[in-house]
């Protein structure tokens, strides 16, 4: 009598199950747009970052004269 071949399936991560619904429910060009969307915020985001780091820089500059 021989042991039935066993058979291991990883379990996909909410991320990975989330992207797999994605991916059925949009059209290629609705996930662009989304793909897009997130990279403008990202962009947006390392914008305000280096406006904040330049006026303490110009602050600091005005504060020695």
């Amino acid at each position: 009598m021989q042991a039935a071949p066993v058979r291991a399936t990883a379990i996909p991560s909410f991320t990975d199950a989330l992207r797999a619904v994605e991916s059925l429910l949009m059209s290629s060009g609705q996930r662009t747009a989304r793909r897009n969307a997130w990279t403008s915020v990202l962009e947006d985001r390392r914008r305000a970052k280096d406006r904040v780091e330049a006026q303490r820089v110009l602050e600091q500059a005005a504060g020695r004269s």
